[in-house]
């Protein structure tokens, strides 16, 4: 009673000190946010001098609520300090992240006890600060268990297993925490034979470990040896059961998970659980609502699996009637359905569920950027990763990801390059998962100097990264350098694969490189075990065939293992049309129109060509055979990027604020063209009008419109990037080289094939495409 008496005094004194600090310094009063804290946060602090305890605990207090500066008060305040004083201080500053004020404060303790040494290399440890941790380690005047397991956990966490093991070998004395770190180090990083052998060398462990080791063996899909490290568990629990069901669920072997769980002596709702999810991952989501509706007790991972369930086979009709009637939501369960009926396309239902949820994680919002971006609302996608970043929620690899995507989708290369500096920020710019989409957006919006040097950028290239590098010189017409990159990919040691090899040929095709094309078809499997499939062989159909070689490359149809797919007749085709063979192209038509009667761009194709024979009568049947199927020719459209909006432009176009501007410039440079020999290809045009029609039709073509505003709008000096969501018409082609000559300006086009970089008057092409 005298000694709570005594405090309130002191309180009280506080109080009026208090007071007087205001009279004399108005500045100081405190503000309301600042006296609310102090009413919830002022506590009875100790007094006199000698009780050490009192003052440690106050200290301790301050720290597990981060007031770090009120416990350096009272530090400071300490009449006497003891080790334990030194080392509540130490421990707070580490649990609140201040390593450097620790560090300081150890080095400043008159004498250090082992506890100080212990708590410091701790703190280094869950810092992952291990060289510190290491060289303390190395210093102390005298080591125990605690030491030496504080350094076995650090680099047992940060899977450095042979350090591990070194500080284990060196250990004088060891205990169960001692064993399971090294044994949970081995197990973690996927060392089963080393952790196998090192469990084979005790006789006496405990059930954690036996959980362990069976669970290792289920991470890696050793179901045989996960089986028998359970048959051999002296007295299991229903982590035991849990787990082994789990791995036989998980790996499609539903009956022998459903006979464990009818023998598990006790179920919880993770048994339970684990059946619900085992057989939701097979496919098997009659069984698993059967399974879920038994259920005597669920949890929101039940619920979760269930729906998921239902998510994954489009039964969102289901999926929405259990999440109606499920009693607790998580951000878990609105995110499965805002990702399934994104999937499914409907991305008005899925916007509804993302702007209802009570809380969104970063999950949600990617789900729903890749929803827009997958539907093609490319804009609605990038304009809400906008609004993520406005709401300052943190981007995660997945929001990049997206956004660059759909950036790649649309050619938005500005947004893409800021999307890329924030990345950088970030600290995602190393690894191949963003950094592949970087590469992706690159070689896709044209800048293809960028893209090799993201390329570069990435410190562990994957299979990915390689074929994209390969497919984006492809793509731009750089075969010889697409050649390169394959030939690095080899000498680096990755092996390629299908897709690689469809970039090799596709590189071959742009470039005109036949022999190539030919060597590597026919070594792919005896150097790489590829088998060929239909891609392949329409990439060589198409090397042929781009090379007037159709004799060859319909003997290679002939020759093909399987039957050809409308792809390879649709290369035909286009080969056919390139060099005038109508014949041909004809047959291979009619054999796309009973494969893929709707396929608009063939029939574009053949009328194409019977227009530039003049078989106008050819070309109305095209047309009535369009309308009767029910074909609509998909309208041409091109677009570029100008100061982060994207500017859209279709044939004849009148809908453009700068329309005036754009004709009054594109007559001039016809003008232009005409005195540098430039001719109009009038035979293109698929109506039968006199010749001044059919050139004034070509005249305001959509790439060409476009070209022409992003001449006058762009500043000299930079690159012009126009996109085409078709085929360019040839006469466009010769246009831009003509375009590109005048004004001096590299022009890169995109169109539905390939990308064309015109430069002083030609074509990366070579006119080949």
């Amino acid at each position: 009673m005298l000694k709570l008496k005594a405090m309130r005094r002191r309180y009280r004194w506080r109080q009026l000190h208090s007071i007087k600090e205001l009279r004399t310094n108005p500045n100081s009063y405190p503000s309301k946010k600042t006296l609310t804290q102090r009413r919830h946060n002022d506590k009875p602090r100790p007094v006199g001098d000698s009780d050490i305890k009192q003052w440690n605990m106050t200290i301790s207090y301050y720290m597990r609520n981060s007031q770090l500066d009120s416990a350096l008060h009272f530090f400071n305040l300490m009449p006497r300090r003891s080790s334990v004083s030194y080392n509540a201080m130490i421990s707070g500053y580490l649990m609140n992240g201040r390593f450097d004020l620790a560090r300081n404060l150890f080095d400043e303790m008159p004498e250090r006890d082992l506890v100080s040494w212990n708590v410091l290399i701790s703190g280094c440890v869950r810092n992952n600060n291990l060289a510190a941790a290491r060289e303390l380690f190395e210093e102390m005047p005298e080591r125990d268990v605690v030491s030496w397991n504080a350094m076995l956990s650090g680099y047992a966490q940060n899977g450095c297993i042979d350090e591990a093991r070194k500080i284990f070998d060196r250990m004088p004395c060891k205990n169960s925490i001692s064993w399971n770190a090294l044994l949970a180090t081995y197990v973690q990083n996927g060392k089963m034979e080393e952790a196998c052998r090192l469990f084979e060398s005790k006789l006496d462990w405990d059930l954690v470990s036996w959980n362990c080791l069976m669970g290792g063996f289920v991470k890696k899909k050793m179901l045989v040896d996960a089986r028998r490290v359970f048959d051999r568990i002296p007295l299991r629990d229903k982590i035991s059961w849990n787990t082994i069901i789990t791995g036989y669920a998980q790996n499609g072997e539903i009956e022998e998970a459903r006979r464990l769980f009818n023998e598990s002596p006790v179920r919880d709702v993770f048994t339970w659980t684990a059946m619900v999810s085992g057989l939701v991952q097979n496919g098997l989501v009659d069984e698993a609502r059967e399974t879920f509706d038994q259920m005597p007790q669920k949890n929101a991972v039940s619920w979760n699996a269930m729906i998921a369930g239902f998510v994954q086979c489009k039964r969102m009709d289901m999926a929405r009637k259990l999440f109606d009637k499920m009693p607790f939501r998580d951000v878990t369960t609105w995110n499965t359905m805002i990702t399934g009926y994104a999937q499914s396309g409907e991305t008005a239902h899925a916007r509804d569920f993302f702007d209802r949820m009570p809380q969104r994680d970063p999950v949600s919002w990617a789900a729903m950027i890749a929803g827009y971006a997958q539907s093609g609302y490319s804009e609605e996608a990038l304009r809400l990763f906008v609004d993520m970043k406005r709401d300052g929620e943190r981007l995660n690899r997945s929001s990049f990801a997206c956004a660059l995507s759909t950036c790649a989708h649309i050619a938005a290369l500005e947004l893409g390059m800021q999307l890329h500096g924030r990345l950088v920020k970030a600290g995602y710019e190393s690894g191949s998962f963003v950094g592949n989409a970087v590469l992706l957006m690159y070689c896709k919006c044209g800048g293809i100097e960028e893209a090799c040097s993201a390329f570069e950028e990435i410190t562990e290239k994957d299979i990915v990264s390689w074929n994209t590098m390969i497919a984006g010189y492809a793509r731009h017409g750089f075969g010889k350098e697409a050649l390169k990159i394959f030939e690095s990919m080899k000498a680096a040691g990755v092996k390629p694969n299908d897709t690689t090899m469809v970039g090799v040929l596709s590189a071959c095709s742009h470039a005109g490189l036949v022999d190539r094309g030919m060597e590597y078809f026919y070594l792919m499997n005896q150097d790489y075990g590829i088998t060929a499939n239909s891609r392949h062989y329409t990439c060589m159909v198409d090397l042929l065939g781009r090379a007037g070689r159709l004799d060859e490359a319909q003997k290679f149809i002939r020759n093909m293992p399987f039957e050809p797919d409308a792809a390879t007749w649709g290369a035909l085709l286009g080969a056919s049309r390139i060099h005038g063979n109508t014949k041909l192209a004809e047959m291979a038509a009619e054999l796309i129109f009973e494969m893929e009667p709707e396929n608009a761009g063939m029939y574009v194709l053949l009328s194409n060509l019977y227009a530039a024979s003049g078989r106008w009568a050819d070309v109305s049947k095209i047309r009535l055979k369009m309308r009767d199927t029910g074909v609509k020719k998909i309208p041409g459209c091109s677009w570029l990027e100008v100061q982060n909006k994207i500017h859209t432009f279709s044939v004849g176009d009148s809908c453009h604020p700068d329309r005036d501007k754009i004709y009054a410039y594109l007559e001039e440079l016809d003008l232009k063209m005409k005195r540098e020999g430039y001719v109009s290809s009038i035979k293109l045009i698929l109506h039968d009008v006199d010749e001044e029609e059919k050139e004034h039709m070509l005249k305001y073509h959509s790439e060409k419109l476009a070209v022409a505003y992003g001449i006058l709008s762009i500043p000299a000096g930079r690159p012009i990037r126009v996109i085409k969501n078709l085929r360019v018409c040839e006469d466009c082609h010769n246009a831009i080289k003509y375009i590109s000559k005048i004004v001096g300006r590299l022009i890169i086009l995109r169109d539905s094939n390939r990308f064309h970089h015109f430069r002083e008057g030609s074509c990366s092409c070579g006119d080949y495409w």
